[in-house]
C-alpha cells in the first residue's frame, strides 16, 4: 500500500490550456478518495498523471517513497480501472483478468491462486470461461476490476468505471466497490461527476472547476459546510436553492418583499459585515418546509412566499419546484402526504439553523464559514 502527494502539480498543453493548476493534496495509505467535478474540470486530467498516461508539466509527484514523475507506467505499480472496460474480446474472462500477470512472467501457480482469488471476492467464479460479449455490463465491469485487483498494486485508480451502467447496476456496482476497498484497503482514488457516487463512496472527496481544486474534505462537510457556491450547488441532489436578496440587520430580505430570512445568532453576527449589500442565500430542499403542512419549525421571521409550477412525487417524498418573485426558483423536498398543484400559492419556511449565505462579490465564499 501507498501514500499519493501531490505537489503544485501543473498541466498545460502545447496549445496553451492549463488544464489543473497548482493542485496540491496528501492522500494517506489506504484512503478512497473521489475526485469530483464537471465535465473539463481537470478531474481525469489529473488522475491520467497519476497513471503516467499523461505529462506532468510542473510540480513533483510521489507514490509511495518515490518521486515518479519520469517513472513509466509500468513501473509506478499501480492498476487502472477505465470508463469502457477495455477488455480483449477474443480472450475469455480468465484470460483477460490474468493477461498483465503474463506479461511479467507471473509464475503460473501464482497467477492461479490470484485469479480465483479475485474471481471469489467479485463472484466471477461461474464466468472464467465466457468472452466478454457474453457478459451483462455489470459482469464486464467486474471483470475489469478483476484484473486490476490480480496486479496486488499499491494504488487502484478508477476514471468513471459505472457511468456505462444503467442507474439500477450503478446502485449496485457503487456498493461493490466500496465493500472491496473495505476488504483489500488499497489506496483508491476515484473520478466521477456524479456528486452521488462521491458523496456515498469517498472518504474524502476533492471537489475541481476549471482546473483548481476548491475544497477537500469528508461528505458530511462538502455538504453541510461547502466553502464556496460552487460547491455548495454542486453537492447535493436535488441541489441547495439560491435566491438573492439585500441584508437588513442581519434579515435576508428579497428584492419585492417575496422573502424574509432570519438566520441564526451566529451567520446573523456574520452578516452585519454585510447590512444593505446583496448576498445570495442558500438553503438546501430538505431544510424546508409548507406552513402549516410539514415539520419544519416556524420560527415567525422566516418565509417565502412562492408559485408552484411542478410537482413530482416520489413515494418516500415530494419535489416540489416553486417562483420566488417571479423569476427565481426554489425546490423543496417535502413528505409524500403533502398535497400541492401547479399554480398554488404557497408559503415557504426555512431552517433557519440550516441556511447559508454567499457574498455575490468575488469568489462568492459562504459567510457562515469563512
Amino acid at each position: 500500500m501507498a501514500e499519493v502527494l501531490f505537489e503544485k502539480i501543473n498541466k498545460r498543453y502545447p496549445n496553451g490550456f492549463h488544464a489543473v493548476k497548482d493542485f496540491d493534496l496528501h492522500i494517506k495509505d489506504e484512503e478512497f478518495v473521489v475526485f469530483v467535478g464537471p465535465s473539463g474540470c481537470g478531474k481525469s486530467t489529473t488522475l491520467r498523471m497519476v497513471a503516467g498516461l499523461e505529462e506532468i508539466s510542473d510540480g513533483t509527484l510521489r507514490i509511495g517513497d518515490r518521486v515518479v514523475n519520469d517513472v513509466p507506467p509500468k513501473d509506478r505499480d499501480i492498476a487502472m480501472v477505465f470508463q469502457n472496460y477495455a477488455l480483449y474480446p477474443h480472450m475469455n474472462v480468465k484470460q483477460n483478468m490474468s493477461f498483465g500477470l503474463r506479461l511479467r512472467k507471473t509464475p503460473k501457480a501464482e497467477i492461479e491462486r490470484r485469479v480465483n482469488e479475485a474471481a471469489e471476492t467479485l463472484q466471477l467464479e461461474t464466468l472464467l470461461d465466457r468472452r466478454p460479449r457474453e457478459l451483462s455490463g455489470g459482469q464486464r465491469q467486474r471483470v475489469a476490476l478483476g484484473r486490476a485487483i490480480v496486479r496486488e498494486p499499491k494504488v487502484f485508480l478508477m476514471d468513471e468505471p459505472l457511468s456505462n451502467l444503467d442507474a439500477k447496476l450503478r446502485v449496485e456496482m457503487r456498493a461493490s466497490i466500496s465493500k472491496l476497498h473495505q476488504r483489500l484497503g488499497v489506496t483508491t482514488i476515484y473520478v466521477t461527476h456524479d456528486q452521488v457516487e462521491a458523496m456515498t463512496m469517498g472518504t474524502r472527496i476533492v471537489v475541481m472547476k476549471d482546473g483548481w481544486v476548491q475544497q477537500v474534505d469528508t461528505p458530511i462537510n462538502l455538504y453541510e459546510k461547502p466553502v464556496n457556491k460552487f460547491v455548495g450547488g454542486f453537492m447535493g441532489s436535488p441541489a441547495m436553492n439560491f435566491v438573492v436578496g439585500t441584508v437588513q440587520d442581519g434579515v435576508i430580505k428579497g428584492a419585492e418583499g417575496g422573502f424574509n430570512i432570519e438566520p441564526d445568532a451566529d451567520l446573523k453576527q456574520k452578516l452585519g459585515a454585510y447590512n444593505g449589500k446583496r448576498v445570495s442565500l442558500g438553503i438546501r430542499p430538505e431544510d424546508l418546509g409548507i406552513r402549516g403542512q410539514t415539520e419544519i419549525v416556524d420560527t415567525g421571521n422566516n418565509h417565502i412566499r412562492a408559485t408552484v409550477e411542478v410537482v413530482e412525487p416520489l413515494g418516500a417524498e415530494t419535489i416540489v419546484i416553486s417562483s420566488v418573485e417571479g423569476d427565481q426558483s426554489v425546490v423543496a423536498r417535502i413528505e409524500p402526504f403533502v398535497e400541492v398543484r401547479p399554480g398554488d400559492q404557497i408559503e415557504l419556511l426555512a431552517n433557519n439553523a440550516k441556511v447559508q449565505a454567499f457574498s455575490i462579490d468575488g469568489d462568492e465564499l459562504n459567510i457562515r464559514y469563512s
